[in-house]
């Protein structure tokens, strides 16, 4: 039975090529996965992982793998560069291909909802025009016109085309009768007899123009007068600080979050090992070591036991967060339990239970 499964099919050719590096090393080594887990401080599964081209390795196990199989990190740090650009390529491209189906997707649901029903209406009398208001297949209703006679009875005077007669005497008309400068001159004389009629009219319409004239100038003063007022409120009040906005510092590349959003995740997986983590306490518990390990970029942190047998266990304590780890298969001596969200290094406690003892230890 062959020590490596096959590679995907689908995997980029990049990717490909580092991942197959990974295996010669390993096996120019002679080290097993659990042995290159433990000398390296990377779990087996996450060995597991890199070394089947599932999850790309972060730099800091290459480090530590060339470290161990006596590589030159610089040609293999070269390798995982063009392997990471590889990587984000593709998931940019997977991205987009599934933003593609969805909108696919929601285009199809649109149209069905947009598609008129089947058997359409009567079309006596020719179908809706285009281009026409309304509902479908039906005009919309034109008010009735004004005739003639409603006009020159609406206006006073006219003609048939609803055009005043300028020697009717109206405000700004033109010709005889016509007011003085500013639209206010005294109103034309009556004219005797029945056919006449427009003076009165006239009249009226005048005076009420002059009234709503009136009416606005007042508006326009306690407009005015309220502006003012208004304006002298506000020079006297004592404008109030607008609030500080706050934005949070965008994570580096490759980290995927921060604080509370690492809660109960995998720090190899979230980007917060590696280079970005630190040892913040160290304890021995019979020959196993038990450590806090800290992100400050992640706030967040997680325990870790080496040199450990099947079955000893490893917990992690914040506040009221706990997450705990052990070591379950045989042959492996490395275990590390999911985050906990912290604020400071010193803030996590982490603890071991020896399985064969019973004994128990935990960090300062």
């Amino acid at each position: 039975m062959p020590r490596w499964k096959a590679l995907p099919d689908e995997l980029d050719p990049q990717i490909r090529e580092f991942t197959s590096q990974l295996r010669r090393l390993v096996d120019r080594s002679g080290l097993s996965v659990a042995s290159v887990a433990d000398r390296t401080g990377y779990s087996k599964t996450s060995w597991e992982r890199y070394l089947n081209g599932r999850l790309l390795a972060p730099k800091g196990a290459i480090v530590a793998l060339a470290e161990v199989t006596g590589t030159n990190p610089v040609h293999l740090t070269t390798m995982w560069e063009l392997a990471e650009r590889a990587w984000s390529r593709s998931e940019m491209r997977h991205d987009m291909t599934m933003e593609a189906i969805r909108i696919s997707q929601a285009r199809a649901a649109l149209s069905e909802l947009a598609a008129p029903p089947s058997g359409g209406g009567r079309s006596s009398g020719g179908g809706a025009r285009t281009g026409v208001a309304g509902p479908a297949g039906v005009s919309p209703s034109v008010p009735p016109q004004p005739t003639a006679t409603d006009v020159r009875d609406a206006s006073g005077s006219g003609n048939s085309w609803g055009v005043v007669n300028p020697e009717a005497g109206y405000p700004g008309a033109y010709g005889p009768g016509a007011p003085a400068a500013g639209g206010y001159g005294p109103p034309p004389a009556e004219p005797s007899g029945r056919g006449g009629g427009s003076g009165r009219p006239a009249g009226r319409r005048r005076t009420a123009t002059f009234l709503v004239g009136a009416l606005g100038a007042l508006v326009v003063v306690a407009a005015g007068l309220y502006v003012t007022q208004t304006q002298g409120d506000k020079k006297e009040a004592t404008p109030s600080p607008s609030p500080t906005v706050t934005k949070e510092a965008p994570l580096p590349p490759g980290v995927k979050c921060s604080g509370k959003s690492c809660a109960g995740k995998d720090a190899e997986v979230m980007g917060c090992s590696g280079d970005l983590v630190t040892t913040a306490g160290t304890a021995v518990v019979g020959a196993t070591t038990v450590e806090v390990r800290y992100s400050e970029v992640c706030a967040a942190a997680w325990g870790r036991i080496t040199q450990a047998t099947q079955g000893d266990t490893v917990e992690i304590t914040s506040g009221t967060s706990q997450q705990t780890d052990s070591v379950d298969a045989p042959g492996d001596t490395v275990a590390y339990t999911m985050m906990v969200p912290v604020t400071s290094a010193t803030e996590a406690k982490a603890c071991a239970v020896l399985a064969a003892t019973g004994e128990k230890g935990c960090t300062d």
